[in-house]
């Protein structure tokens, strides 16, 4: 039998692929296979060569952007590759600098959450001696956006080259209104501790693990531990430091609170007060605070009343302001009633007020009221 020979050449052009024909309409098997794998090899080949001028090799802390022909590029911007949480871009442009960018994707999580990044980036040269053109170590930057961090390059370069991005650390804004907070180990297992360790804390309250102090309120009694009230005020500190009444037998009286308010306190000194009870006992826990010399609580108590002062609650709100010092909500008080005119609204109310509020406060709001009318 005779053999016919067929000859094909592979997609890469660089192999010819020889088939024997043993029968009519038969081929070896073998010569197909080596055919498709050739035909494949080639094609996955060109994806990897038109891919690999914008793709972003990526370990969890450090990028790197391989730039084949700088010559060639006015402005190129690389595909989206993953550092932490976010999806980053980094683009170069050349005019008469060379200008290089480094932001995150836009989306929900950036800009509800925007990275605030820590790192060191560096343009290195990819063949030779490797020189490197390194940026100043960037802190703390909140990128939002393309224009955030943009590297211009007074340095002329030419052939390939690498931008190595090395993260030094990625932040989000605290939930709470802190300090910014690593989604990295570190910051992450100290998040975690914290809130096990307040949570815990909170069960000693709620399930009344060895207590050893009573509170009696005006309406009711509530058991509490001496260390977390020493540690969390000087004034308690100072009552179980001494061989006061409070120390002897054990007890704190607070009858100047509810029992409703006194737990909302104890839920504050203990980390567990929920937004609700908080906002509801206000008042209550600014006396507290300023009777205990707890400075947080009057802290976030002032913040929060100056939030919502309407003609229903800035009587209250401006008595309350002068009696714990609260100059900042005192004087919003004030502006409020005279400025926007509310005084006009509450002429009841407020002839009520200057017939029972303490005699230099009254002399504060005409004074605020004479400053208004020179500007008629």
């Amino acid at each position: 039998m005779k053999h016919a020979t067929i000859l094909a050449i592979s997609a890469s052009g660089s192999h010819k692929v020889k088939y024997h024909k043993t029968k009519p309409g038969e081929f070896l098997l073998e010569g197909i296979l080596d055919c498709i794998h050739e035909i494949t090899t080639a094609l996955a080949f060109a994806d990897r060569m038109s891919d690999s001028a914008y793709r972003v090799e990526t370990t969890p802390r450090l990028a790197q952007w391989r730039i084949e022909n700088s010559a060639s590029c006015t402005y190129r911007k690389s595909d989206p590759f993953k550092i932490g949480k976010w999806n980053w871009h980094l683009s170069v442009e050349k005019n008469r600098l060379f200008f290089v960018k480094l932001f995150p994707e836009i989306s929900n999580l950036t800009r509800d959450n925007p990275p605030i990044a820590s790192f060191i980036i560096r343009v290195v040269s990819s063949v030779g001696d490797r020189k490197a053109i390194t940026h100043p170590e960037i802190k703390d930057k909140l990128l939002k956006n393309n224009d955030d961090f943009i590297w211009a390059i007074e340095v002329p370069l030419t052939g390939k080259f690498i931008i190595d991005v090395e993260f030094l650390d990625l932040k989000t804004a605290s939930p709470n209104g802190g300090e910014p907070c690593s989604i990295w180990a570190e910051g992450f297992t100290q998040l975690r501790s914290n809130a096990n360790a307040i949570e815990s804390l909170g069960r000693m309250l709620t399930e009344g693990i060895h207590t050893d102090i009573t509170i009696n309120a005006s309406d009711g009694s509530i058991g509490a531990h001496r260390a977390v009230l020493a540690a969390r005020s000087p004034v308690f500190r100072s009552m179980f430091s001494h061989n006061l009444q409070e120390k002897e037998l054990s007890t704190i009286n607070i009858s100047d609170m509810s029992l409703e308010s006194c737990q909302a306190f104890l839920n504050y000194l203990y980390g567990i007060i929920k937004h609700e009870e908080f906002m509801i006992h206000r008042l209550a826990l600014l006396h507290a605070a300023d009777k205990y010399d707890i400075s947080d609580l009057r802290d976030a108590c002032h913040e929060s009343l100056l939030e919502d002062i309407d003609t229903k609650n800035v009587l209250e709100r401006l008595q309350n302001a002068s009696l714990y010092q609260l100059m900042k909500l005192k004087m919003s008080c004030i502006r409020y009633l005279v400025k926007f005119g509310k005084i006009y609204e509450i002429r009841d109310d407020f002839n009520t007020f200057l017939h029972n509020a303490d005699r230099d406060l009254i002399a504060e709001v005409f004074h605020e009221v004479l400053d208004a009318w020179k500007g008629f």
